[in-house]
């Protein structure tokens, strides 16, 4: 380990979850949790256990294999966020064949699943030349909240494993100041997937490389011209995607010019309690976060209508009403409606402008509500609104 004048350690725990608060937080509401916290009925809770066994075995199994083969432990580090005086760390540590040092790596399509999570594993993150220790989730996950002293903008990080090159990646520290921040879904948002579609979602995720991926049109300037109209305002790119495609999804962000942001994805597969993690969850956790962590930032939430975007941001709407700058949702067409299962479609449409459907569901109080098919729709309405 490198000296440092400045260098002490701190032992941390890593959240066994990305996206699990560092202190407890209140429910958003008790109708959107219900499904999470219910608990498993004593039979299935038995077969998941069994499940959990034979995952274990084969996790096992696979490490061996992987070793054997020339896998080499790998930190995979994402860009984080945070203020001033604290940082959320975000990165995996896997066995690849070639050991990467960031998410500008090479191994995309199905290649990114074949990875092995170290669990556990402790993990050294130097901020400023302070030096952490902490550890990985069973998943390999590292997503821990730690002190620092940083002034506003993107600074760079190190984080060092047992046999892992070290990984570096950028952290995008909020000013204390700030007002506004962009929380922007990405599948049928920034990038035209039809995700809910199993077989091109397989392909898009398995096989298809970013490079062949579609932007929204008109998303990355509409995105861009926000940004440039808040300076230094966070931008986090939420989706209930695996860790495994990061780095693609960075790569195609990049490449297609939208603002540099900070990804929230989350696992897949069963957990030690539940049989499936929720997606919508998901984002309504961390959305909840974010209002915790910045009380200041009023956000500009942008979705589709394919999902539940909407609903999801309408809820966060009324419980957080005085951080919700305007909900925007992308009309999908109908080729893409009907891909998403066509009940959602509806949605964008009902009353395309400043309001959303009459439905409960979708009651976002006073915060505005623009609807369009595309970035350049959207934008002629935030600027009607102010916000560009």
């Amino acid at each position: 380990m490198p000296t440092s004048s400045r260098k002490s350690l701190f032992r941390t725990t890593a959240k066994q979850q990305s996206g699990t608060p560092s202190t407890p937080r209140e429910p958003i509401t008790a109708a959107t949790t219900a499904a999470a916290t219910t608990a498993t009925p004593p039979r299935a809770r038995a077969l998941l256990k069994q499940v959990i066994h034979v995952a274990d075995a084969i996790h096992t199994i696979r490490g061996r294999i992987a070793t054997s083969t020339g896998a080499v432990p790998t930190v995979v580090a994402y860009p984080g966020y945070g203020s001033t005086t604290w940082v959320r760390v975000l990165a995996r540590v896997v066995l690849m064949r070639t050991s990467g040092t960031n998410t500008t790596g090479t191994v995309r399509g199905w290649r990114a699943f074949m990875s092995v999570p170290v669990r556990s594993s402790t993990v050294e993150v130097e901020v400023d030349g302070v030096t952490h220790l902490v550890q990985a989730d069973a998943g390999g996950l590292v997503d821990v909240v730690l002190e620092c002293s940083l002034t506003p903008g993107w600074h760079t990080i190190t984080l060092r494993s047992a046999g892992a090159k070290p990984a570096q990646t950028r952290v995008q520290i909020v000013d204390p100041e700030a007002t506004f921040g962009i929380v922007s879904d990405i599948d049928d948002t920034v990038m035209v997937t039809a995700l809910p579609r199993p077989l091109l979602a397989l392909w898009n995720t398995l096989v298809l490389s970013e490079r062949a991926r579609t932007p929204t049109p008109g998303m990355a300037v509409m995105l861009d011209r926000v940004v440039a109209q808040n300076p230094g305002a966070p931008v986090l790119y939420l989706s209930t995607g695996a860790w495994n495609v990061a780095p693609a999804l960075a790569r195609f962000l990049a490449r297609n010019l939208y603002p540099d942001g900070v990804l929230l994805l989350t696992d897949w597969g069963p957990t030690r309690q539940y049989w499936f993690r929720s997606g919508p969850q998901h984002k309504l956790r961390n959305l909840a976060r974010l209002a915790q962590e910045f009380p200041g930032v009023k956000w500009l939430l942008i979705g589709d209508d394919g999902q539940h975007d909407p609903a999801i941001y309408a809820e966060f709407a009324r419980t957080h009403p005085q951080q919700t700058a305007a909900i925007a949702i992308r009309q999908l067409s109908p080729s893409e409606a009907l891909l998403a299962g066509g009940h959602a479609h509806a949605v964008g449409h009902a009353h395309a402008g400043s309001h959303a459907p009459d439905d409960p569901a979708f009651n976002h109080g006073e915060a505005p509500w623009v609807s369009a098919p595309d970035g350049a729709g959207l934008a002629e309405q935030l600027a009607a609104l102010g916000l560009l």
